[in-house]
């Protein structure tokens, strides 16, 4: 290779890290940022000096005249800002929604941050141990089970019909499946007539029908169709936070998802109960512990679930409740107001006895979707540790507090327990959780979920529903 080459690789090379850096550079600025009304927009800008002199921001707003500057009202819409210094503390503050667009030499966009002004939010703190019982539109197919006739013969109906795991049927010769129970009994009137059974599936948000043919099984003696299937789940986790005046709550942290199929409950009703720990079994490294605890049905009946959603359930309790550590409200934090450092979490390790241990927040990272790993903590509590060996399952929802503000929630534990994730529920986040719109269809407004007085056992967080119906 001639040196004129060399000399030329070298330059690309320089060039594309150069374009690199400055690329990560700007997209440490966030999309979109939110703050209190009446609060200035802190920004943490990174770029070395020599760029933040030569850094314009254009600020807009729907409202002229609404934006604060420095104190000052801004008399038009939109105004260039040139940052003269290193300063990282934007002191603007408007009434409602405005624009920053980011621009070098007052030409070259790099990135426009969209700012929401909202009102602030307070809630109380949870942490109180809770079961979760919750009933799915339709039924899920878990699995598949062939059907055997009087010869030995083996065939799967369903399967030749096109169903799959994963799907949901919802309806069965036009009538409307709510219980497994119910489509058994469909299924066994249409084989006992000779007739072929309609289904509506839902599978991947499409609905689609197919037909199938109920076939007798000699095992069972009941016609089937060669399925698993599956209407409710239940599990344990624990209360994030509640607003006392609205008497609305939010749980867990994450979505309820099926423990065959991965995929997230459709809703058609739920309900939380009062749960009490038993046991503790510590987690290790590559083996999340979990809680051991017992719940009842109605008797300890503390609210509905009305959403269940990438943030946790969110519902309405049925009567007050009261939190010993936070008895008052406590203001909801934002993403900008998340700060690593020393936190609290709040969770019950014994009976429902709850109560705070020490984490560290180790990393906070943009959330520009809910994937839970908006926070990565570090359990540092020497008594949490040494009776869990750190996050174990049952702990989801356990709420995050920091300098006295309500952060967000325990998610996830990576494969050590010392080390889980978390989300920050931010003051936008919050009011989507305690909106009273249901996430139901229209023609399971009325499904009630009716679980018997059976005592549940459970070892789980998201092992949710290891029961199943043979279809």
């Amino acid at each position: 290779m001639t040196r004129q080459k060399v000399t030329g690789l070298f330059l690309v090379l320089v060039t594309i890290l150069c374009i690199g850096t400055m690329a990560q550079k700007v997209s440490s600025i966030p999309s979109r940022q939110m703050i209190a009304k009446g609060e200035p927009l802190k920004l943490d800008l990174l770029f070395p000096k020599n760029v933040l002199n030569n850094l314009e921001i254009d600020v807009q707003s729907k409202d002229s005249g609404k934006i604060n500057y420095k104190g000052k009202t801004l008399a038009d819409s939109s105004l260039l800002l040139k940052k003269t210094s290193s300063e990282t503390s934007l002191a603007l503050s408007a009434s409602e929604e405005f624009f920053l667009n980011f621009k070098l030499f007052g030409m070259i966009p790099l990135r426009q941050m969209v700012v929401n002004v909202v009102a602030p939010v307070q809630v109380i703190p949870g942490g109180h141990s809770i079961g979760v019982l919750v009933h799915s539109q339709g039924v899920i197919v878990v699995g598949k089970s062939s059907v055997t006739d009087k010869e030995g013969h083996t065939k799967n109906p369903a399967e030749d019909a096109g169903i799959e795991v994963g799907d949901v049927i919802l309806k069965v010769n036009n009538n409307v499946i709510k219980t497994d129970f119910q489509m058994r009994e469909e299924i066994e009137k249409a084989g006992q007539a000779g007739k072929k059974a309609v289904l509506e599936v839902k599978r991947d948000g499409h609905i689609f029908k197919t037909t199938v043919s109920p076939a007798y099984c000699h095992e069972t003696r009941h016609y089937r169709i060669g399925l698993f299937i599956r209407d409710s789940v239940a599990g344990v986790g624990t209360l994030t936070f509640y607003e006392p005046q609205s008497m609305r709550y939010g749980a867990l942290g994450h979505v309820i998802t099926d423990i065959d199929t991965s995929q997230k409950i459709d809703l058609a009703d739920g309900k939380i109960v009062s749960a009490m720990i038993e046991n503790i079994r510590p987690g290790k490294k590559g083996q999340p512990g979990e809680k051991i605890g017992v719940f009842k049905g109605d008797s300890d009946l503390l609210g509905s679930i009305m959403k269940n959603t990438q943030f946790g359930i969110s519902g309405k309790l049925k009567n007050d409740i009261t939190n010993p550590i936070y008895s008052k409200p406590l203001p909801a934090a934002m993403s900008n107001q998340v700060k690593e450092g020393p936190a609290k979490i709040l969770t019950v390790l014994e009976n429902n006895k709850i109560e705070s241990f020490d984490i560290n927040i180790e990393e906070v990272a943009p959330q520009a979707r809910p994937d839970g790993k908006g926070l990565v903590v570090r359990i540092t509590d020497k008594k949490l540790l040494e009776k869990t060996g750190g996050i174990i399952q049952g702990m989801s929802g356990s709420p995050i507090i920091q300098n006295n503000k309500f952060v967000g929630a325990i998610t996830h534990v990576f494969v050590n327990p010392k080390i889980p994730t978390g989300n920050w529920l931010q003051i936008l986040l919050i009011p989507r959780l305690l909106s009273p719109q249901k996430q139901l269809a229209s023609s399971h407004l009325k499904c009630i979920l009716s679980i018997p007085e059976y005592l549940y056992r459970f070892q789980l967080l998201n092992k949710y529903g290891d029961y199943h119906s043979q279809l």
